[in-house]
């Protein structure tokens, strides 16, 4: 083999042979030889290059900042007090739970290592992972975790999480071990424990709502304050944030991370297009329809959140027949109202379980039946049920009291907030039952208002209303019958013994599957009942830096989800062989 690849190489031309043969080219052979010659070099060039890139993939790498603007000033960045967006938004970045949500909506292991759950599942028992760290050096340990939990359960904190820890104890079984112990089962317990935890040599000694950690916080999150910039009155302009080296999940690869706030969306907005920002969120459809056109980078995500119309029965009499509120569903434009309040940002929904909950996929979805087959539908119902067009051009319908006939208008008022996508939807509502012949009232209220004198005494014929169903455990609050009075959240003030069953038994089941059968149940009886008409669900909002990479929009249930997978957003990023990215 040796000698053939000797009598190759020696038979190749030499250096001398080869300037003798271009000696007697002639001057077009020349140019000609030499061309071609450029030619091989810089496609030789181009093959290697390409397979130099074939070979090589960018990978994230510490470094780079982003400043994000809020609407309102935070006041409790603290686990237990923690009430606003602004302040969830804040404590999902400082702080760290047993477990985190992660971009796919499941539970990841984050301070825990691992966890077991008993077979009668009540009993939760967690392990702590070795070398966790609050961001003052000190480590995390079990007595930490009671401390969290047992602060959320005093009543005279009055935290909002408390609901969540009743009827759940929690023991140390050693510095790196607690057991959580549960008086029946709870389905979504698992979320609880993605609560921040606080540290105790911190927080313990002083009343919790007056310590300086509330607007100082300590965490073992991703992300440590490194500057607070509050005004002469106390209010916070903006915090700086730094990435946390210890977090346990990998040191993130934003270097700084600015939150900045402001008084109302226009300050956000002006702070945006100024560049004193590169983020914003909760922002209307109005303004994310201009800022796309001026080409901003926009995310959405649909929200669990039901918006519809809730009838009240026993403020109204008409509603007791469902085959009206049938009719209402029928007639209204629900895609009008996506197009024209939302800006198309938000989706239809015809079920009481919002998008990105649990059985939203499976559920049953309305007819495909075009608006006008939909409109004729709704006449033909009402035709049936004695409603004919009077003189004054609505509907009527004939009665017989106390032996004497008398005629009643299908009338009705819907009573919602004064914001702008209410008042609008509800204007298009109107248009729409009004060209039926219903004769439709539209009444609008000051937030504390509506609360006040509207909703809490139940006094309203329809309600336009939006309900947050941040958790599977708020469609029991929404819908069993013990939630129909103040300060139960059954605004419908609906009752099913068969829906409350289902849902008592829902609350209970830990199994996915079995849950998602019972919701399939829960949405087939309201849609038999028709207590209410369902219209839409909105996005959530986001402008965000086209400079950002690694972010998540999926399972946005909630304003800080998006921030559940902040440490593996990235803007630099450093270009390494493909076998050394493994």
């Amino acid at each position: 083999m040796e000698n053939l690849y000797t009598r190759i190489f020696n038979s190749l031309p030499s250096k001398n042979e080869i300037k003798k043969t271009i000696s007697h080219f002639s001057k077009r052979e020349y140019f000609v030889f030499w061309g071609l010659v450029i030619i091989l070099c810089l496609s030789t060039l181009a093959i290697l290059q390409k397979i130099n890139r074939s070979l090589i993939v960018d990978i994230p790498t510490q470094g780079g900042s982003i400043t994000e603007g809020i609407v309102g000033s935070p006041r409790f960045i603290n686990p237990a007090l923690a009430r606003t967006n602004t302040e969830q938004d804040l404590v999902s970045l400082v702080y760290s739970g047993l477990m985190r949500k992660n971009s796919d909506g499941n539970f990841i292991p984050d301070l825990a290592e691992k966890y077991e759950v008993s077979k009668d599942a009540l009993t939760y028992t967690f392990t702590l992972k070795d070398k966790i760290y609050f961001h003052d050096g000190k480590p995390v340990t079990a007595e930490d975790i009671i401390f969290t939990i047992n602060q959320i359960k005093d009543p005279i904190i009055k935290s909002p999480k408390k609901v969540n820890w009743d009827g759940v104890s929690v023991e140390k079984v050693d510095e790196k071990t607690v057991k959580f112990v549960l008086k029946q089962p709870f389905a979504l317990f698992l979320e609880n424990t993605t609560v921040g935890i606080m540290p105790s040599h911190i927080w313990d000694g002083s009343p919790i709502e007056l310590n300086d950690a509330n607007t100082n916080p300590v965490g073992s999150g991703p992300y440590e304050v490194s500057k607070v910039s509050k005004q002469s009155s106390g209010i916070i302009d903006f915090y700086d944030l730094k990435s946390f080296k210890k977090f346990i999940l990998g040191r993130p690869y934003i270097a700084n991370l600015t939150l900045r706030f402001y008084l109302n969306e226009d300050d956000l907005i002006s702070a945006l297009e100024t560049g004193e920002v590169d983020q914003v969120s909760f922002i209307t459809p109005e303004r994310a329809d201009k800022l796309k056109e001026e080409g901003y980078k926009i995310e959405s995500s649909a929200l669990p959140r039901v918006f519809g119309l809730f009838f009240n029965q026993n403020q109204n009499q008409i509603f007791t027949d469902k085959n009206i509120a049938n009719a209402i569903n029928l007639a209204i434009d629900k895609k009008e109202i996506i197009s024209k309040v939302l800006q198309g940002y938000g989706v239809v929904i015809d079920n009481p379980i919002p998008p990105n909950i649990i059985a939203y996929e499976t559920l049953g979805k309305e007819n495909n039946l075009s608006l006008e087959e939909k409109k004729w539908k709704a006449e033909e119902i009402l035709k049936k049920g004695g409603w004919e067009k009077g003189p004054s051009g609505f509907l009527e319908k004939s009665v017989t009291k106390n032996k004497k006939k008398t005629s009643t208008v299908l009338e009705f008022s819907i009573s919602t907030g004064n914001t702008p996508d209410l008042t609008k939807s509800a204007e298009l509502i109107r248009e729409n039952l009004q060209s039926m012949g219903m004769k439709v009232d539209i009444k609008t209220f000051e937030t504390g208002n509506l609360n006040q004198l509207v909703i809490r005494p139940r006094k309203y014929d329809v309600l336009l209303f939006g309900q947050a169903v941040d958790r599977e455990s708020a469609l029991y609050s929404f819908w069993h019958s013990s939630q129909r009075n103040d300060p139960g959240l059954n605004v419908a003030m609906y009752t099913n013994t068969k829906v409350d069953k289902i849902l008592e038994d829902a609350f209970i089941t830990v199994d996915r599957q079995s849950r998602i059968k019972k919701y399939i149940q829960l949405e087939e009886e309201i849609r038999k009942d028709m207590p209410a008409v369902f219209l839409y669900s909105p996005d959530f909002i986001y402008i965000v830096s086209k400079e950002l990479k690694g972010f998540s929009m999926d399972h946005i249930i909630s304003s800080p989800d998006r921030f559940s997978n902040s440490y593996l957003w990235y803007t630099k990023t450093d270009s390494i062989w493909k076998i050394f990215s493994k």
